[in-house]
């Protein structure tokens, strides 16, 4: 009656479901085979960040380069995991190789004063190098040995997103930024760092660089004076105030460290 007053004059019955057209299904494919996983973000699921103490566990007693024979123990890292400055060097020395902690050595203690020129405290950066292992004889890291250890480092960066890297010498900003310019024309410049455009790379001198020629000290400086106000910007929350010797080394123009 309902649908008679709406004007319908017939129903037509239920088509049987054994007549109904069948729609074609496509098999949904399977595989208990697990999704390799980039080394370099090194995101685990994606889902949360890496953290320092994962990579420090994925590297092991690394044994991907030619270091590992000679070694006494890997050079990690260390420093605030949430810093916003970060330094790279090259590689360990003797004083690193013995005590498993970077920059430990006399260039590491210059590294510590150019730190506190600049307001920062070792504690609120975070100081790694582009080999985790001593290169026999203090040598330079080989392509080969750049490139076993540098996935590491990027994981690193990726896990602890600085604002700011400051690499120490060629080794560090050629393997950072994939490029064979040298130190002297890249230093004192800010360049992006390729993996991520919130990040910004300045390259200065090694401070073992700098204890073999004290003058360049004055270059150098410079250099950490644009990180200095690079921190000291709008939108950045000044660093810890100069301390009254930095303070009067700016005054009269002198190297504070």
């Amino acid at each position: 009656r309902f649908f008679r007053e709406l004007g319908v004059s017939s129903l037509d019955p239920p088509v049987p479901r054994a007549m109904a057209p069948q729609r074609e299904e496509t098999p949904v494919k399977r595989t208990t085979e697990r999704p390799s996983l980039p080394l370099v973000e090194g995101g685990g699921s994606g889902e949360s960040p890496e953290t320092l103490e994962q990579i420090r566990r994925d590297l092991g007693e690394c044994q991907r380069c030619k270091f590992w024979p000679t070694r006494t123990q890997l050079v990690f890292g260390e420093g605030n995991p949430q810093a916003r400055l970060m330094f790279v060097g090259e590689g360990p020395g003797a004083d690193e190789d013995t005590s498993g902690r970077p920059f430990v050595g006399r260039a590491g203690q210059l590294l510590t004063r150019m730190i506190e020129a600049i307001g920062f405290q070792r504690d609120e950066v975070y100081i790694a190098n582009v080999v985790k292992s001593r290169p026999p004889g203090n040598r330079a890291p080989e392509r080969d040995e750049v490139e076993a250890c540098l996935p590491f480092l990027r994981r690193q960066i990726a896990a602890i997103r600085p604002k700011l890297i400051v690499t120490l010498g060629n080794p560090a900003i050629q393997a950072l930024l994939d490029s064979k310019v040298g130190i002297t024309r890249l230093r004192g410049t800010f360049h992006a760092y390729p993996a991520s455009s919130e990040i910004l790379v300045l390259p200065t001198y090694h401070p073992a660089y700098l204890l073999r020629s004290p003058d360049k000290k004055v270059e150098a400086w410079e250099d950490l004076k644009k990180v200095r106000d690079f921190f000291q910007s709008p939108g950045e929350s000044p660093p810890r105030p100069n301390s009254p010797r930095t303070f009067l080394a700016k005054i009269v123009k002198l190297r504070p460290f």
